[in-house]
């Protein structure tokens, strides 16, 4: 049970009844207070408290804050002090080995939560949960919940049966025959300025070394109307940027249209309805200032939806494509279904349809098989494509994919000369294109205070991030500002505000941002 709550303006008093950690930068700390102080208030001193700790992708960022409002919904409040919970929620990534070796360490260590609470529920969930069920079980025996992405709904339900007595339970079932997406909502305690919306999940490519077929299953796509009502509410509730969120995103089809719209043959060219879905938002949407998705498949990249980067203002100018290595002879052992022929074709019609479009990406060294010339081949299609910025792993074997009938050939240490080498090549394309934006105007969406003292932060549309100041009294949270850059960072721009402030950034300073949870890092 929590503790009582003192009054709204004793500050010092509710921090420390509730430990708000002093480390905290002052804009999550205010955001966090004003969140749970406005929750608390109404269950005065009967709250349970939970605590989620990410790791991992968006959608698992995405999977958190859905689970935060089905706690919420159900009398539950937050905490960002682990030792004050009575619930601790693990969302779990299963993309790298590390993820899962991580994973068990850190549930070793809440043995001790259990043993000074042996009331409180300690629960798995998202990948790994999904991926090992009941295994997860026998591994970490004080785990008294494991549940999977799609069962997320369920959790209050699942608790009441742990509370009352049931022994530990997995539920790791995927919705297939009747697909449920949970929907975002406007928070008035903590408005934001950037949100992810669902609009399909699970994957139907197979590619050979990764897990996510088996941890999210096929394809499910949420109805158009769902996306689109969505959208309208948050874009009402103050938001300004929307992030679709998808395993392949940009595959998309109306449920009612698929069986009949969907290749049936894997090699055939895409007919997704992506680029229809981006219409209609710009339509629906009129508040909206920008759009972004990921992450895309580069098959499903088609005509029709380069035609609406081209024809959409509110479409990012960044894309970011994985293309995962640059060698046709690994895309073919990784069954990518494309070549690095048709892959650079088609960014290159994209960035002719868009000029100043940027492209970010992922790749993989040291894939079985992969030579040096495999190599060669992939930092080639870097400098092709000019990525200003890249995700780089190195090749891990993950249960149930085809790719360990392959082995792990590629020693470990020729895998981290080439994610080096990788890294450095990254690192001189990112510098080179931040210092080329330096003297040059910008339109920067700013997402809230950064933290450094007094500045802000927001994102061009190419996605770089700006850092600027504002004048005493202004806070342009959630506004479009023209922002001329003064200095470039190593992955980040310093502008100054060009605009003269508009009346309604006349207002206290108050904390938003993009749609995040306290992540813990997982590369």
């Amino acid at each position: 049970m929590c503790k009582s709550v003192p009054g709204a303006s004793d500050v010092n008093a509710w921090e420390q009844a509730y430990r708000v950690p002093k480390a905290l930068a002052p804009r999550r700390r205010l955001a966090f207070r004003q969140r749970s102080l406005q929750s608390s208030l109404s269950r005065l001193g009967s709250m349970k408290r939970y605590h989620v700790e990410t790791f991992g992708c968006q959608m698992n960022v995405h999977d958190s804050r859905r689970i935060e409002e089905v706690l919420e919904r159900s009398g539950y409040g937050p905490t960002y002090d682990r030792e004050e919970a009575d619930l601790v929620i693990i969302n779990t990534c299963s993309v790298r080995e590390k993820a899962e070796h991580k994973l068990m360490s850190l549930l070793g260590k809440l043995r001790a939560f259990k043993e000074a609470k042996p009331d409180g529920a300690l629960v798995v969930a998202g990948c790994v949960a999904q991926q090992e069920g009941e295994r997860l079980l026998r591994k970490a025996r004080h785990v008294d919940l494991v549940i999977g992405p799609d069962n997320i709904p369920d959790l209050p339900g699942l608790l009441r049966e742990i509370e009352s007595g049931a022994p530990p339970i997995a539920k790791t079932v995927f919705d297939l025959d009747d697909p449920r997406f949970l929907v975002a909502s406007p928070r008035a305690d903590r408005p934001e300025v950037s949100s992810f919306v669902t609009t399909m999940k699970g994957c139907d490519e197979r590619c050979t070394f990764c897990i996510v077929p088996t941890t999210r299953g096929e394809e499910r796509y949420r109805p158009a109307e769902q996306i689109l009502d969505e959208i309208e509410r948050l874009v009402d509730g103050g938001v300004r940027e929307i992030t679709l969120l998808g395993q392949t995103v940009n595959s998309w089809y109306e449920p009612l249209h698929q069986d009949a719209n969907k290749p049936r043959s894997k090699t055939a060219p895409s007919r997704s309805e992506f680029a229809d879905l981006l219409y209609r938002i710009h339509e629906r949407a009129p508040g909206l200032l920008r759009l972004r998705y990921t992450s895309p498949h580069p098959r499903h990249l088609t005509p029709e939806l380069i035609r609406a980067h081209a024809e959409l203002p509110i479409l990012a100018r960044h894309l970011h494509l994985p293309v995962q290595s640059g060698s046709n002879r690994v895309l073919r052992r990784m069954s990518r279904r494309y070549t690095r022929e048709q892959y650079l074709s088609r960014v290159g019609a994209l960035k002719e349809a868009v000029p100043g479009l940027t492209l970010s990406t992922d790749i993989i060294v040291g894939f079985p098989g992969e030579t040096d010339e495999d190599f060669e081949e992939t930092l080639s299609v870097v400098r092709a494509a000019g990525f200003v910025s890249l995700f780089g792993f190195k090749y891990s074997e993950r249960p149930g994919t085809p790719a360990l009938a392959l082995g792990d050939d590629v020693p470990e240490q020729v895998k981290d000369e080439r994610l080096a080498r990788l890294f450095e090549l990254a690192h001189e394309q990112q510098t080179a294109h931040l210092a080329s934006l330096v003297e040059t105007e910008q339109s920067v969406l700013v997402e809230g205070e950064s933290k450094s003292q007094g500045m802000f932060s927001g994102r061009t549309e190419r996605n770089e991030i700006v850092h600027l100041a504002a004048p005493e009294g202004i806070d342009p949270s959630g506004h479009l500002v023209r922002v001329k850059i003064v200095e470039a960072f190593k992955h980040s721009l310093r502008g100054e505000l060009l605009d003269e402030p508009l009346p309604s950034m006349r207002r206290e300073r108050r904390p938003r941002g993009r749609s995040s949870l306290p992540i813990v890092g997982m590369a």
